[in-house]
């Protein structure tokens, strides 16, 4: 059976990437990287395998230099990359301007900035046609917030995704003639414990808002990475795919 294509999920252990992981299971090898719950990314693992993935998990934070290269140790050893997934990602803390401070920005902008330029780096450099790679595809999970700009909740984390939004539009140009697509996923309100870091009910409260009336799940938000992904999507660089409901 000839090798299957190899996908690098960020952030692959719970929420989105999980969702991402499963969704590509049939189809990809899978390297993914976890921050602290190796249990959780075992779990997924194991629904991956039972679907004919080969996986790899790493504990990594892919917010460092030695993080991504622990990393990216793991993909040559899996054969390559021709997917990336930038999904891992943190909310900051929850609030107005009052609640930003320095160090929690440094971290915000390590994990959500510093993070994805890391990985694209070194995934670009197998991908790349003029280094000897045979193409492939980066996708960034942003946020709609990046658009609507977090008023009264979370600027400093909507803040990030807009720089990761600047990221994939100059990526996409930068790396298109070498065989590498870069796009952006924007998720809105989804059902995943991002919320967790905000007052109770905050999905209940903000469903009503949206055109759709509902909320989303993480496996919509899978879908339109892996369409992204895919070669029906092979025309398809710097662009964003708002799955939102309609807001």
């Amino acid at each position: 059976m000839a090798d299957r294509p190899v996908m690098v999920v960020t952030g692959g252990s719970r929420g989105i990437g999980a969702a991402v992981v499963r969704a590509a299971a049939s189809r990809y090898d899978i390297v993914l990287s976890y921050a602290e719950q190796s249990a959780a990314a075992e779990q997924v693992a194991a629904l991956a395998e039972s679907e004919g993935a080969r996986v790899t998990c790493v504990r990594a934070d892919v917010a460092t230099e030695d993080g991504t290269a622990a990393l990216f140790d793991a993909v040559d050893a899996a054969g390559g990359v021709d997917v990336l997934v930038n999904n891992a990602g943190i909310a900051g803390a929850y609030g107005t301007l009052d609640v930003v401070d320095e160090a929690m920005l440094a971290r915000l902008w390590a994990v959500n900035i510093t993070g994805p330029f890391l990985c694209a780096r070194e995934a670009a450099r197998r991908m790349r046609t003029d280094r000897g790679g045979a193409g492939g595809s980066i996708v960034n999970i942003s946020s709609k917030a990046a658009v609507l700009g977090g008023t009264d909740e979370w600027v400093h984390y909507a803040a990030s995704k807009g720089a990761l939004d600047t990221m994939t539009t100059g990526l996409a140009k930068e790396l298109a003639p070498f065989g590498v697509r870069v796009n952006g996923v924007r998720p809105g309100l989804i059902e995943s414990d991002f919320h967790l870091h905000a007052p109770p009910g905050r999905v209940e409260r903000m469903a009503p808002q949206i055109p759709m009336l509902r909320s989303g799940s993480a496996e919509e938000v899978a879908g339109a990475v892996l369409w992204l992904c895919s070669s029906d999507a092979s025309y398809v660089t710097g662009a964003f795919i708002d799955v939102t409901g309609g807001r």
